[in-house]
């Protein structure tokens, strides 16, 4: 049974599926258990376990019956996705590939942690995306 993995409510299910499912297969060798568009629900497993699940939002808006609210501004980000690579740069070519762009490219980070390195994305989805290497 999974503890805890993180669930991505995102905008465009359609895109963030393609965006996940490629940076997932080349920088991990990870393909998706299930797609499922009518549901817009997606699911990536680890060693059998739940990586990364995506939701419509608008489909858990309404479920909880939230439809009538709208953000209109972008807003400080609330949550980030981190992958632990090899190589920062190299991710970061695979992520630019599948549409992120780079908010901070990558860089060594030791006021971090000594051997720290990182950059970060802006998903197609919007989200916030850290990739390291220690």
């Amino acid at each position: 049974m999974d503890a805890l993995y993180p669930r991505l409510l995102v905008r465009d299910f359609p895109a963030a599926v393609d965006f996940y499912r490629g940076v997932l297969a080349e920088l991990f060798d990870i393909q998706p258990v299930k797609v499922i568009p009518e549901a817009a629900y997606a699911n990536w497993d680890i060693d059998g376990q739940t990586g990364l699940v995506l939701y419509g939002q608008a489909v858990m808006a309404e479920t909880i019956g939230t439809t009538a609210l709208h953000v209109a501004a972008e807003s400080q980000d609330g949550a980030m996705l981190v992958f632990k690579v090899d190589s920062v740069d190299a991710a970061v070519t695979v992520f630019e590939r599948f549409g992120a762009s780079v908010l901070a490219p990558a860089q060594d980070r030791p006021q971090w942690g000594p051997t720290l390195r990182t950059a970060h994305l802006r998903a197609p989805d919007g989200t916030l995306v850290e990739i390291q290497s220690y």
